[in-house]
């Protein structure tokens, strides 16, 4: 009975760990960086979210160097199809732009909002995140609240999870 208790506990003590793990709020520094759009213009990470105001994002850190970015852009194009109301914005982190706008091309990605990390991993969004590797999948509501703060494959059961709940 002892032992059956200290399990519950245990277990609940995990579950709480973990949920709090996703609780994330961007900093004012995160959303005052600024990242380069495909037509050159910089804009900040907080008018990217405002402009997606009312839809829920999903955001895809990537770059076209990253075998795992690449194994992962099949399941986001099955992601985009399944939810078309889903706002798709990737951020590269490519070394240039030339490199990024290449990768969009070559890997059928240009139907979403795309913008280059020109400060690669050191810009403030970033440091915020904590990004560690990449690729990053991330959703946020349709105000634009964190609803998962990491997964790094795009199979990741809880990216969908998240897509559903934004449907209800």
């Amino acid at each position: 009975m002892k032992y059956l208790r200290k399990t519950l506990i245990l277990i609940t003590f995990l579950t709480v760990l973990l949920t709090r793990a996703q609780e994330h709020t961007f900093s004012q520094a995160a959303l005052n960086d600024s990242l380069v759009s495909l037509i050159g213009d910089k804009v900040t990470f907080d008018s990217l979210i405002k402009a997606h105001k009312g839809k829920t994002i999903l955001l895809d850190i990537w770059a076209s160097w990253c075998k795992d970015c690449v194994v992962g852009m099949p399941t986001i194009k099955k992601l985009k199809e399944e939810f078309p109301e889903i706002a798709f914005v990737y951020i590269s982190l490519d070394r240039d732009a030339a490199s990024w706008k290449k990768g969009i091309k070559r890997f059928g990605i240009s139907n979403g909002s795309h913008f280059w990390a020109s400060k690669g991993w050191k810009s403030d969004l970033f440091k915020d995140i904590d990004l560690d590797w990449i690729p990053r999948y991330m959703v946020l509501d349709a105000q634009g609240n964190i609803k998962l703060y990491k997964a790094i494959k795009a199979s990741d059961k809880e990216i969908v999870k998240q897509l559903r709940k934004s449907k209800s």
